[in-house]
């Protein structure tokens, strides 16, 4: 029987990890496949795509959702673009609870997409959240103005990821000397959130102080 359980076990986690990506991903896309139905409903029926070509064409949601984030990014990329996307986040700006969530989503996005090295700079480990248990932290820099410690001691700005969605965390405000910087790379340290430990960089070598 402990032979059956371990098995189940291990198929079991290897399963997960497989089939949680998969099921997270494919539920994105059939919620922004819905958005680009609703928004196909509002045509004449003379103009939708399946009167236009004769036959309903499967799969065609998905292909007219690359096409849109296609023109998307093309049309950001120019002046009229830019100006537009300007007009409309100076818009959500004056909504209270719309600009708290649309502009943290925004920021989000762009820190796990581009990675550019303006938003996190490096990994770090953390007793959180209490001390003696640790996490894993990504540090935005040190803290700046008023986000000072008690004495004027230095602080740093820290996301903690939560596991298995790490667009979820806790921000948390971390003195400099409690923090561990670790070799391993941003995305590799989503890797191990998202696996709950089981995917684990291999960086030999101690911890440093920011």
């Amino acid at each position: 029987m402990s032979r059956l359980r371990i098995w189940l076990k291990n198929y079991l986690l290897t399963g997960l990890i497989v089939v949680v990506p998969i099921t997270i991903t494919v539920y994105i896309i059939q919620a922004l496949i819905g958005v680009i139905d609703e928004l196909l409903s509002v045509l004449p029926q003379r103009l939708h795509p399946d009167t236009l070509l004769g036959f309903h064409l499967p799969g065609l949601g998905l292909v007219l959702l690359g096409i849109l984030i296609l023109i998307v990014g093309v049309l950001t990329h120019n002046y009229a673009g830019r100006k537009l996307v300007g007009w409309w986040e100076a818009l959500v700006r004056r909504i209270p609870i719309v600009r708290n969530i649309y502009l943290g989503l925004k920021q989000f996005t762009e820190a796990i997409f581009l990675n550019s090295g303006k938003h996190f700079q490096q990994v770090v480990m953390l007793e959180f959240p209490r001390p003696g248990f640790f996490s894993i932290g990504l540090s935005v820099g040190p803290a700046r103005g008023e986000l000072q410690g008690p004495g004027g001691e230095r602080l740093w700005n820290v996301f903690v990821p939560c596991t298995p969605n790490p667009t979820t965390g806790y921000y948390v405000l971390v003195p400099e000397k409690e923090l561990l910087v670790l070799k391993m790379s941003v995305e590799e340290a989503f890797k191990l959130i998202v696996s709950g430990g089981l995917i684990a960089p291999e960086h030999p070598g101690p911890c440093r102080r920011p």
